[in-house]
C-alpha cells in the first residue's frame, strides 16, 4: 500500500498476512530440517570410529550413538516445555543451538583426546535429533486444515537430502579437519556445526500467526499447566491415544534395533563395507522418501489406516530378515528387508503422530509430544542395547524375532482401540 501523498519513489510494502507467514514458516521448517539432516548424518557417520579412537577400546564404539539417542530423549521434554511457554520458534532455535554446542565440544574432545568429554558432547549433539522430531509437530501446526499430515511428511522428507548428503561429507570433512590442524575424524563435525547453526538461524525467523498458536494452547480455567508425565497419564486412559503412542514408540524401537545390528550381522557374514553402505542407504531412502505418500494417505483416509499399513510393512521386513535363505540371495533380501523397515517406520511415525494430535485435548498436546518423543528415544536406546547380546546368541534371526515381539504390543494397542471404537458406535 502507498500513502496518498507519497512521492513517486517511495513505496510502502504491506505487512505480511497470516497466509504469507504460515507459508514462510513451513518453508523455514523444511530448510531447517534439511540442514539438521546434514548436521546429524555428518557426525553419525564417523561417531563410532571416533569413539573407538579416543577410548582405544573397540567395544565402546556403540556408546557414541547410544549417548546421542539418550541426549535426544533427555532434551525432548524440556524443549516441549519451552514450546508451551514461548512457542515453537524458541524451542526449535534452542534445540539446534544446543546441538551446535555439542558439535563444538566434540571438536574439543577430539583435540584433547578426552573420551568422557566426547560422550557428554554426544548427549548435547542428540538435541539435533530431538529438535528434528519436534519439527514434525510444528509443521502440522502451521498447515492448512485437512493437510496436517502432508505438511508433517514434507518436513520429514526434507531430511532425506540431508541424511544422504551427510555421510558423503565424511572424506571431505576429514580432509578439512586435517587442513585445520584437527583430528581428521573430527572434521565431519565441522559440517555438523555449520548445519546446526544455520538451522537455528532459519528457525529464529519463525513468526506467530493468527489462528496458529503452536505450544500455547490455553489451559482450561481452574487447571494447572500440564507436564509431560501428567499428559502421558491422561493419554493412557484413551485407547486411541495409546495406539498412537505405541505406533511412535515401538516403531522407533524396532527400527533402531534392527538397523543398528544389520551392519554388525553383515560384517560377521563377511560382507564388505560397500555392501553395508548400500543396504543402509536403501534403508534411509525407505525412512524418508515415501513420507509424502503416507502423509497424503493419512489426510485422505485416516491415521489409523496408515498406522496399520506400517505394522504390515514391519511384518514383511521381519519375515525377510529372519529368513535364512541361500547365501547368494542374502544381499537382495537384506536390501528389501531394510527398505521395508524404513517404510514401516515412516508410516507408523506419520500415522501415529497425526493420531496423537487428534486423540487428546489441545492443552496437553505439546507436553504429551515431548513425553512420547522422550519415550521413543529411551526405548530405542534400551532395545538397541539388548539387540547386541541377542545377535550374539541367536544371530540376525533372533534380532528380528525380538523386534516382532515388540510389534505385538503395537498390534494389541490397535485392536484394543478398534474394539473400543466399535463398542462406542454400537451404543
Amino acid at each position: 500500500m502507498t500513502a496518498p501523498n507519497a512521492g513517486l519513489g517511495s513505496v510502502t510494502t504491506a505487512p505480511a498476512g497470516p497466509r504469507d507467514r504460515t507459508v514462510a514458516n513451513r518453508v523455514r521448517l523444511v530448510v531447517a530440517q534439511l540442514l539438521c539432516g546434514v548436521g546429524i548424518a555428518s557426525g553419525v557417520a564417523v561417531g563410532g570410529v571416533l569413539a573407538e579412537k579416543l577410548s582405544g577400546v573397540m567395544g565402546v564404539a556403540g556408546f557414541a550413538q547410544t549417548a546421542s539417542i539418550i541426549g535426544a530423549g533427555l532434551m525432548a521434554i524440556p524443549l516441549a516445555r519451552l514450546a508451551v511457554r514461548h512457542g515453537r520458534r524458541w524451542s526449535l532455535t534452542l534445540g539446534f543451538t544446543t546441538a551446535a554446542i555439542g558439535a563444538v565440544l566434540i571438536l574439543v574432545a577430539a583435540t584433547t583426546a578426552q573420551f568422557w568429554l566426547y560422550l557428554i558432547a554426544m548427549v548435547l549433539f542428540g538435541s539435533g535429533t530431538a529438535t528434528n522430531l519436534q519439527s514434525r509437530y510444528a509443521a502440522m501446526e502451521f498447515s492448512r486444515p485437512g493437510a496436517e499430515a502432508r505438511s508433517m511428511s514434507i518436513v520429514l522428507w526434507a531430511t532425506t537430502v540431508g541424511s544422504i548428503a551427510g555421510p558423503n561429507l565424511s572424506a571431505p570433512g576429514a580432509n578439512l579437519g586435517k587442513a585445520l590442524g584437527l583430528v581428521p575424524l573430527s572434521g565431519p563435525y565441522l559440517f555438523s556445526l555449520v548445519g546446526f547453526v544455520l538451522a537455528a538461524i532459519v528457525t529464529v525467523g519463525i513468526r506467530p500467526v493468527a489462528g496458529h498458536a503452536p505450544g500455547n494452547d490455553p489451559t482450561p480455567a481452574g487447571e494447572a499447566p500440564v507436564g509431560a508425565l501428567a499428559a502421558l497419564r491422561t493419554a493412557l486412559r484413551a485407547p486411541r491415544a495409546v495406539f498412537a503412542i505405541a505406533c511412535i514408540v515401538t516403531g522407533q524401537m524396532m527400527m533402531a534395533a534392527v538397523m543398528v545390528m544389520t551392519p554388525v550381522s553383515m560384517n560377521n557374514d563377511g560382507m564388505s563395507l560397500e555392501f553395508v553402505g548400500i543396504v543402509i542407504s536403501v534403508h534411509i531412502v525407505g525412512m524418508y522418501a515415501a513420507s509424502p505418500v503416507f502423509g497424503w494417505l493419512t489426510d485422505k483416509t485416516s491415521a489409523q489406516t496408515v498406522a496399520w499399513i506400517g505394522a504390515a510393512l514391519f511384518v514383511a521386513s521381519f519375515a525377510l530378515g529372519a529368513w535364512d535363505g541361500a547365501a547368494h540371495s542374502a544381499m537382495p533380501r537384506l536390501m528389501a528387508a531394510l527398505f521395508l523397515l524404513g517404510l514401516g517406520w515412516s508410516a507408523c511415525l506419520i500415522g501415529g503422530s497425526a493420531m496423537l494430535v487428534e486423540s487428546v485435548p489441545a492443552h496437553i498436546r505439546v507436553p504429551l509430544q515431548g513425553g512420547v518423543d522422550a519415550s521413543m528415544n529411551f526405548g530405542a536406546a534400551a532395545l538397541g542395547a539388548l539387540a547386541g547380546p541377542v545377535l550374539a546368541l541367536g544371530g540376525f534371526f533372533a534380532v528380528n524375532v525380538m523386534a516382532a515381539a515388540v510389534l505385538a504390543v503395537l498390534v494389541w494397542a490397535g485392536v484394543r482401540a478398534r474394539v473400543r471404537r466399535s463398542s462406542i458406535q454400537s451404543t
